[in-house]
């Protein structure tokens, strides 16, 4: 099988924010993997603006290139507010026909409920973009006390085999659709 372009998006950009621990550590799963060829995308750097103009800047336009040449995606978001946060709204909003018949997953970090409840917030955003979101997902319930200062889990047995178990659903879901994709364009 010829790889997969996987794009990890860091859905946090607030200052000290904990996605881009747990992103280097899917993107690691990732490559490990062997299926997928990882570009992490982290909203921080993108600098998209917020408001919507109707005119795409040089900024809005690098990453929209970047999310065209994705096969599949995987969200690392936080839970703000039982929600996902304002920079994926961004994203998501600036970026339609990106998303179209591809997969998507979702890392998620947080307190209690793990961001849970922003992946489940998630989930009809990419239906309304056309996209396929996958069922299985990794969370991480009490984040920061899951990984050592050097961001290496301090159990890693559960997050992997659970990684293993998305990547693998991912790359079937990618796979297919860019079959399809190729054989016949999407429409939507």
């Amino acid at each position: 099988m010829e790889q997969l372009d996987v794009a990890v998006i860091i859905g946090s950009t607030r200052e000290g924010r904990f996605g881009p621990v747990v992103a280097k550590w899917f993107a690691e799963q990732a490559d490990a993997h062997g299926d997928f060829r990882t570009d992490v995308i982290d909203l921080a750097d993108a600098n998209l603006p917020a408001t919507l103009s109707g005119r795409t800047t040089p900024e809005v336009a690098a990453v929209g290139e970047r999310l065209e040449r994705a096969d599949a995606f995987v969200v690392v978001t936080p839970e703000y507010n039982h929600s996902y946060p304002a920079s994926l709204k961004t994203l998501l909003d600036w970026h339609g026909t990106q998303w179209q018949a591809k997969p998507v997953a979702f890392v998620s970090y947080g307190g209690l409920s793990g961001g849970l409840r922003a992946v489940e917030h998630l989930r009809p955003v990419f239906a309304e973009l056309h996209a396929v979101t996958i069922r299985e997902t990794v969370s991480f319930h009490g984040a920061w006390s899951l990984f050592d200062d050097s961001g290496a889990l301090v159990d890693p047995a559960g997050p992997t085999a659970a990684a293993k178990a998305l990547l693998d659903q991912l790359a079937w879901w990618a796979e297919a659709l860019r079959t399809a994709r190729r054989t016949r364009p999407y429409g939507s």
